[in-house]
């Protein structure tokens, strides 16, 4: 999953990046918030962390002007003003939860679990398919009962992969979702990892999962 990060305090910025990426999440940041609400409304994120006072824009704006375009990702707000009129107005700005600061990181990364699990419908953190069982809690992956051990980004391809079962997905799908924004979509990574994620939860006398539809994308079936 890709997340947003518009925050203008460079160590909190860089320490809740280093934080993310580290539960496999794709990460992209910013610290002014007219770039921060122009990555929002041209990239397809599927959760923003954002701080309510900005240079550039303020937090409350960008939620404002991302509801207005019609973008729907989920934003947790961060702010150092607790009062709870404060709170009331940030969220029907737009904002679907509200973090006073200072937090912890756990709190942050359980608020930003629950808002994931919001959009569109109901999504489980054990999710299976056949054999094939991934739990995101936990980061592990089993299939027939036996367990695979994938890096980081394995483990966010399969899950994008698993959540899409039965459609194609293509190469821009997997991009935006999967990698931040520094990644080269011209480079041949995306297939060097659907090689060792095929190799790791494909195993002979099993069904393969994951089918390639040439020249558009994968199909997990």
């Amino acid at each position: 999953m890709r997340i947003l990060i518009i925050e203008d305090n460079p160590r909190l910025g860089r320490t809740l990046k280093a934080s993310l990426e580290s539960e496999s999440y794709a990460v992209d940041i910013e610290s002014d918030g007219e770039k921060g609400l122009y990555r929002a409304r041209t990239n397809d994120y599927d959760a923003i962390v954002l701080d309510d006072i900005l240079p550039g824009r303020r937090g409350y704006e960008i939620c404002r002007e991302l509801r207005s375009a019609g973008r729907t990702a989920p934003i947790l707000l961060m702010s150092v003003q607790s009062e709870v009129d404060r709170k009331v107005s940030l969220l029907n700005d737009g904002a679907d939860d509200y973090l006073a600061k200072p937090f912890s990181y756990a709190e942050m990364s359980a608020r930003l679990r629950a808002l994931l699990r919001r959009p569109h419908e109901l999504v489980p953190d054990r999710l299976s398919f056949g054999d094939l069982v991934l739990d995101e809690n936990s980061s592990t992956v089993t299939r027939g009962g036996k367990a695979s051990y994938l890096t980081a980004k394995e483990f966010s391809l399969l899950q994008y992969l698993v959540r899409n079962a039965g459609h194609l997905v293509t190469r821009a799908m997997l991009f935006e979702h999967v990698w931040d924004g520094e990644t080269d979509p011209v480079s041949n990574m995306l297939e060097t990892h659907i090689h060792n994620l095929r190799r790791k939860v494909e195993r002979p006398g099993l069904p393969g999962l994951i089918h390639t539809v040439p020249g558009r994308g994968y199909v997990f079936r």
